[in-house]
C-alpha cells in the first residue's frame, strides 16, 4: 500500500529547513536545553501539610541563574512546536474519583488513576493567580504546564514510565517568580507501557463528542479497516490530504498555546502541534496507542507522532509505508511537502529527529 499525495504545493528538503525556521522564529540549542532557570527562596505564603514540599519560590519565566539546595535547576515554559495495541472496546477517558488525593487547601493532586498513566490536578484557592504544574519523572525530565485557576481538574500524563514522580503546583508571586503551593513525590507502577498514550490529556484534549474523534470512527468504518495498520493508514491519509499548514498562526502564536481540536478540525489547518495532536486524538480514540512527540528536527522545535501496532510494535522510526518499508510518521511535513520523494526521504531518516518530550 502507498500513502496518497494530494496537497497543492511541493516542498523540497531544502525548503523544509526554511519552513522550520519561519515557524519557530528562532533556533533552539537542544544540547544544553537552556529554556528557563528556576529561582527558589524561602516563602511562607502557602499552606502545606508537614510531610510535603512547599514554600519555595521558582522563577519559571525568566532566564536567571540561581541556586536550589546547592544545585542549579532549569525549568520553564516549553517552546511551542510549530513546524509543521491492546484490545479496547470503548474510548478511554480520564476522571478524578478521589480515591487517592494529595494536597492542601490550595491544590489537589488526584492520583487515583496513576496506574493508567495520568494524574488530575486542580487549584482549590479562591483567588485567580497564574499557575503552573511541574511533573518530574524517573528519568529526571521535567514537564512544565500551565494550570487553569477556575477550580476544575486537568489531566496530565505520566509518560516517563514506572518509578518516582514529583508533581508540584506553583503560583505566580510577582513578575516571573513563583511560589510552591504544594508538591508531592510518589511512586507509579503503570498497568502497561501503553497506559499514558491511550487517553486524553491537556495537550491532546478530546472527548467522544470531538469532531476529529467522530471522523476517525467514520474513516475506519468506511475503509473497513480491521488491523491497526489499516486504521492508522486511513487516519493518516485523511490528515495529510485535508489539512494545510497555517503560516499566519505560526508567525503569531504565543507561549502557552494548546490545540483546540474542534477549531483545528473545522478550519482544516494548523501548526505541527495541531497536526500531531489531532492525529493522536483520532488514533487514541480508536484504542491505538499513540505518542505525541515534541522535539527537534535540525535546530527547529517540532511535533510528530509515534504509534503502536500489533504487527510492528512501537513504530518510533518507521511509520509511513513507501511500498517497501515503514518510515517515521510526520503528518505536517508529508502534508506541506505533497509527500514528494525528497520530503519522504527526509522524514524517513530518523537521525533528522530528536525527541524531547512525550505526551
Amino acid at each position: 500500500m502507498k500513502w496518497q499525495r494530494i496537497v497543492p504545493f511541493a516542498l523540497s528538503v531544502a525548503m523544509t529547513f526554511t519552513m522550520l525556521s519561519a515557524c519557530t522564529g528562532e533556533s533552539a540549542d537542544h544540547s544544553d536545553d537552556p529554556d528557563i532557570t528556576v529561582s527558589v527562596t524561602p516563602s511562607d505564603d502557602v499552606e502545606v501539610t508537614p510531610s510535603d514540599d512547599a514554600g519555595e519560590q521558582l522563577d519559571l519565566d525568566a532566564a536567571e541563574t540561581v541556586t536550589v539546595d546547592e544545585e542549579e535547576l532549569t525549568l520553564g515554559d516549553e517552546l511551542i512546536p510549530l513546524t509543521a495495541s491492546p484490545a479496547i472496546s470503548t474510548m478511554l477517558t480520564t476522571s478524578a474519583p478521589g480515591t487517592t488525593v494529595y494536597g492542601n487547601t490550595k491544590a489537589k493532586i488526584d492520583a487515583s488513576n496513576a496506574q493508567d498513566g495520568y494524574i488530575m490536578v486542580r487549584y482549590a484557592g479562591t483567588d485567580k493567580p497564574k499557575l503552573k504544574v511541574l511533573v518530574t519523572g524517573p528519568s529526571g525530565t521535567t514537564y512544565t504546564y500551565n494550570l487553569t485557576n477556575d477550580g476544575s481538574y486537568e489531566a496530565f500524563p505520566l509518560s516517563d514510565g514506572n518509578g518516582k514522580y514529583k508533581v508540584g503546583v506553583y503560583r505566580n508571586v510577582s513578575g516571573t517568580k513563583y511560589s510552591t503551593v504544594y508538591s508531592k513525590t510518589f511512586t507509579v507502577t503503570l498497568t502497561d507501557e501503553f497506559a499514558p498514550f491511550l487517553r486524553p490529556n491537556q495537550y491532546v484534549n478530546y472527548t467522544e463528542n470531538s469532531k476529529c474523534v467522530k471522523k476517525a470512527a467514520e474513516l475506519i468504518s468506511s475503509a473497513k479497516a480491521t488491523t491497526t495498520l489499516k486504521k492508522v493508514e486511513a487516519v493518516y491519509n485523511y490528515v495529510v490530504n485535508n489539512f494545510t499548514y497555517d503560516r499566519q498562526l505560526a508567525a503569531t502564536v504565543t507561549s502557552g498555546y494548546l490545540p483546540d481540536l474542534d477549531k483545528v478540525f473545522n478550519k482544516k489547518s494548523g501548526i505541527c502541534f495541531d497536526y500531531a495532536a489531532t492525529m493522536t486524538a483520532m488514533l487514541r480514540s480508536q484504542g491505538i496507542p499513540c505518542k505525541l512527540v515534541v522535539g527537534y528536527t535540525g535546530s527547529a522545535y517540532h511535533a510528530w507522532i509515534s504509534t503502536y501496532s500489533e504487527e510492528t510494535g512501537w513504530v518510533d522510526g518507521k511509520i509511513y509505508f513507501d511500498g517497501n518499508e515503514w518510515k517515521l510518521m510526520d503528518p505536517t511535513f508529508a502534508s506541506t511537502g505533497n509527500s514528494s520523494s525528497s520530503i519522504m526521504q527526509y522524514i524517513g531518516n530518523g537521525s533528522n529527529y530528536k525527541a524531547k518530550y512525550l505526551y
